[in-house]
Protein backbone atom coordinates (compact mmCIF):
# COMPACT_ATOMS: atom_id res chain seq x y z
CA UNK A 1 0.00 0.00 0.00
CA UNK A 2 2.99 2.55 0.94
CA UNK A 3 4.39 1.92 -2.95
CA UNK A 4 1.30 3.13 -4.59
CA UNK A 5 2.05 6.43 -6.58
CA UNK A 6 -0.80 8.05 -4.77
CA UNK A 7 0.51 7.83 -1.26
CA UNK A 8 3.97 8.83 -2.15
CA UNK A 9 3.75 11.96 -0.01
CA UNK A 10 1.50 10.65 2.53
CA UNK A 11 2.81 10.55 6.30
CA UNK A 12 3.17 7.46 8.26
CA UNK A 13 1.03 7.66 11.65
CA UNK A 14 1.63 4.46 13.92
CA UNK A 15 -0.56 3.77 17.23
CA UNK A 16 1.67 1.28 18.92
CA UNK A 17 -1.35 0.48 20.90
CA UNK A 18 -2.38 -1.81 23.64
CA UNK A 19 0.52 -0.51 25.68
CA UNK A 20 -1.35 -1.95 29.12
CA UNK A 21 -1.04 -5.22 28.06
CA UNK A 22 1.92 -7.01 29.95
CA UNK A 23 3.47 -8.92 26.53
CA UNK A 24 2.82 -5.63 24.44
CA UNK A 25 5.50 -4.62 21.76
CA UNK A 26 6.58 -1.33 22.75
CA UNK A 27 7.35 1.68 19.95
CA UNK A 28 10.44 0.76 19.29
CA UNK A 29 10.29 -3.07 18.78
CA UNK A 30 6.98 -2.36 16.39
CA UNK A 31 9.33 -0.28 14.44
CA UNK A 32 11.54 -2.37 13.80
CA UNK A 33 9.35 -5.30 13.04
CA UNK A 34 7.70 -2.89 10.66
CA UNK A 35 10.63 -1.68 9.19
CA UNK A 36 10.19 1.86 9.56
CA UNK A 37 13.54 2.85 9.45
CA UNK A 38 13.80 0.92 5.76
CA UNK A 39 11.33 3.47 4.91
CA UNK A 40 13.25 6.11 2.57
CA UNK A 41 11.45 9.12 1.25
CA UNK A 42 9.09 8.43 4.14
CA UNK A 43 8.08 10.60 7.05
CA UNK A 44 6.44 8.61 10.01
CA UNK A 45 5.76 8.71 13.35
CA UNK A 46 4.81 6.17 16.40
CA UNK A 47 3.17 6.87 19.32
CA UNK A 48 2.63 3.93 21.54
CA UNK A 49 -0.86 4.51 23.02
CA UNK A 50 -3.45 2.53 25.31
CA UNK A 51 -7.10 3.50 23.40
CA UNK A 52 -8.72 2.54 26.47
CA UNK A 53 -7.20 5.02 28.79
CA UNK A 54 -6.11 7.31 26.36
CA UNK A 55 -2.40 6.86 27.51
CA UNK A 56 -0.55 8.51 24.31
CA UNK A 57 -3.63 9.86 22.08
CA UNK A 58 -2.96 13.13 22.39
CA UNK A 59 0.98 13.09 22.25
CA UNK A 60 -0.10 11.03 19.07
CA UNK A 61 -1.92 14.09 17.43
CA UNK A 62 0.43 16.75 18.54
CA UNK A 63 3.49 14.96 17.42
CA UNK A 64 2.38 14.25 14.35
CA UNK A 65 2.45 17.96 12.99
CA UNK A 66 6.10 18.23 13.87
CA UNK A 67 6.06 15.00 11.76
CA UNK A 68 3.95 17.08 8.94
CA UNK A 69 5.86 20.17 9.11
CA UNK A 70 9.32 18.03 8.10
CA UNK A 71 7.75 16.23 5.17
CA UNK A 72 6.66 19.83 4.05
CA UNK A 73 10.05 21.34 4.63
CA UNK A 74 11.76 18.27 3.17
CA UNK A 75 9.53 18.75 0.16
CA UNK A 76 10.25 21.93 -0.27
CA UNK A 77 14.05 21.73 -0.60
CA UNK A 78 13.77 19.10 -2.92
CA UNK A 79 11.18 20.31 -5.28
Amino acid sequence: MLNEDELRDAVLLVFANKQDLPNAMNAAEITDKLGLHSLRQRHWYIQSTCATTGEGLYEAWTGCPATLRARLEYQMRTD
